[in-house]
């Protein structure tokens, strides 16, 4: 599975011109639950065409933009278009059904 690390700077620019469903994913290195993340999404057999990491202890911008109260903290976007975010367990069967009604949301302009 493709994966990205996304910052401040280039996370707006880089999500617009990304086809397909991203899985937008805030992270913190002292996050028990992240680091299951980290090691467990990129093995998973997900509905998506890649994983989009970013460190919310680096980039409090976006940490704020996206209104990111927990971590880990998961964002659809498709073809740059923001779909909200994602309540699931870390499962493949969960997260996929977690995209799949995401994607049934109206679209909206990224945060």
């Amino acid at each position: 599975m493709v994966e990205s690390q996304l910052t401040d700077f280039d996370a707006d620019q880089r999500l617009l011109a990304m086809r397909g469903v991203s899985l937008v994913i805030f992270t913190s290195v002292g996050c028990a639950s992240c680091r299951f993340a980290r090691e467990a999404l990129p093995a998973m057999q997900l509905a998506i065409d890649r994983l989009c990491w970013i460190d919310a202890g680096d980039n409090g911008g976006l940490v704020e933009r996206y209104q990111v109260f927990h971590l880990p903290a998961l964002f659809v976007v498709r073809d740059g278009e923001f779909f909200g975010a994602v309540h699931a367990r870390l499962s493949c069967d969960e997260l996929n059904a977690g995209v799949a009604r995401a994607l049934q949301r109206i679209a909206e302009e990224l945060p």
